[in-house]
């Protein structure tokens, strides 16, 4: 059964959604293997676009059982679609060679018919530090430095001129990133987490995504109240600094519409893994535990699961501060979660509840 919202029923302070997404994590368990999960994630892209998806969003994770590599996925997954963007959420900046990414980025987007879009951070890991190699500012310090290289990369700047023979090109010649993709900056993301980078972001002038884990909150404020003024911050600053209309916000959110008893039975427990365990809940088979080092970073809050029968679910959508304010919501699906169960949770957001949220597949 489709429920659709009549017009003019929602609420004042609720922008409708003229644009849905998904974020999967490209899992794979030690069962399946690694190339069965990257065909199952091609798969989901595949499926989604038919059912009207606007986005799909990778996520990147170095060292477990998940994809740790977007670009050749997405260079993959967009010989297997035509409209959907096809996004990475996100790619931690700190760990990154600027120029190279830059590089693949543009070729990854000309090959999809310039449908990427490339959500970065400022955020790392230290744990990743001795693999990756140290560096002789903090880790934020250093990511904030390779992502303004990065933007200059794929802006087309110059970034070194010739000073000399014997490098390949003339003295004199300015050197950029090719192949260049032109359009390819106006589609870059910062992914936020806290007020700050949410207003560096609109500085850069590059759009946002806010995803399921906050910084910095307020005591006692709820996740989508402070969601809810990062984005506020975010559409401020941009006025102040670009005088024009910032870009449409998205926000990963953990959406599972229970049209049955037994799926709003399994959806219950995972959201109580995900209260309990935080950032450890819904691992496939032989990932990482990461319970053994700690369940989320001291001061953060994780984002919580919309779950019930589809009217339950709607309602507690239609009244979330965060989800109110955002242009797009992008389902979050549980990463232990297999092909199948991804596809059904897609296909009953878009059949029972997207509708009532202002969305049309034709959006």
């Amino acid at each position: 059964m489709t429920i659709t919202a009549p017009a003019g029923a929602l609420p004042a302070s609720f922008r409708a959604k003229r644009r849905i997404g998904f974020n999967t994590r490209v899992s794979f368990n030690d069962e399946a293997g690694p190339a069965q999960g990257l065909r199952d994630g091609i798969e989901l892209f595949k499926v989604a676009e038919r059912l009207g998806y606007q986005s799909g969003w990778a996520y990147q994770r170095h060292f477990d059982h998940y994809l740790s590599s977007p670009l050749p996925f997405f260079a993959a997954a967009g010989q297997h679609t035509k409209d959907i963007t096809l996004g990475s959420a996100v790619i931690p900046m700190r760990y990154q060679d600027p120029i190279l990414l830059a590089e693949a980025a543009g070729t990854t987007d000309l090959l999809i018919d310039g449908r990427l879009e490339l959500a970065i951070s400022t955020g790392a890991n230290a744990a990743f530090d001795a693999v990756f190699g140290a560096v002789d500012t903090d880790a934020r310090t250093e990511a904030k430095r390779r992502q303004a290289r990065f933007l200059a990369a794929i802006s087309g700047e110059i970034l070194h001129t010739v000073a000399g023979s014997g490098q390949g090109a003339p003295e004199g010649t300015g050197l950029r990133v090719t192949p260049h993709s032109p359009t390819l900056r106006s589609r870059i993301r910062q992914g936020s987490a806290s007020l700050g980078s949410a207003v560096q972001a609109a500085e850069l002038g590059i759009g946002l995504i806010s995803g399921t884990v906050q910084h910095d909150h307020a005591e006692g404020e709820t996740f989508g109240a402070y969601q809810a003024r990062i984005i506020e911050a975010y559409r401020s600053t941009w006025r102040r600094t670009w005088v024009t209309e910032p870009p449409p916000v998205a926000v990963a959110a953990s959406v599972l519409v229970g049209t049955t008893a037994e799926l709003r039975e399994k959806y219950a427990t995972y959201d109580l893994e995900r209260r309990t365990l935080g950032i450890a809940a819904s691992r496939p088979k032989g990932a990482l535990d990461p319970t053994a080092r700690t369940n989320q970073p001291p001061g953060s809050q994780i984002s919580p699961v919309f779950h019930g029968t589809p009217d339950q679910v709607i309602e507690a959508v239609l009244n979330d501060p965060g989800l109110a304010a955002t242009d797009e919501v992008v389902l979050f699906l549980p990463p232990a979660f297999g092909l199948a169960e991804n596809v059904r949770l897609l296909t009953d957001f878009t059949d029972t509840v997207a509708l009532s949220l202002g969305w049309s597949p034709g959006s």
